[in-house]
């Protein structure tokens, strides 16, 4: 399980986002807040405060995760 916090600040940042981690095998989540949301759904994360920091957490394999975090690091923000 890997963890890190993101930023998606437009439409557009949600729609590429969630294209790259669509074929993704494992689990996705985004927490904002005592909100959990599947990262691969835009109807979810439209449902958080896309203002804040969003916690992303990746359930797979350090392998797979470490990849799929190398895809999306344009979304990655200081934690």
């Amino acid at each position: 399980m890997k963890t890190a916090n993101i930023r998606l600040s437009t439409i557009a940042d949600v729609r590429e986002f969630v294209g790259d981690i669509a074929a993704f095998d494992g689990d996705v989540d985004l927490s904002s807040g005592r909100y959990i949301v599947d990262g691969k759904s835009i109807m979810g994360i439209f449902s958080l405060d896309l203002l804040s920091p969003i916690k992303l957490t990746v359930r797979a394999d350090d392998a797979a995760a470490d990849e799929l975090l190398k895809k999306i690091e344009k979304f990655i923000i200081a934690e």
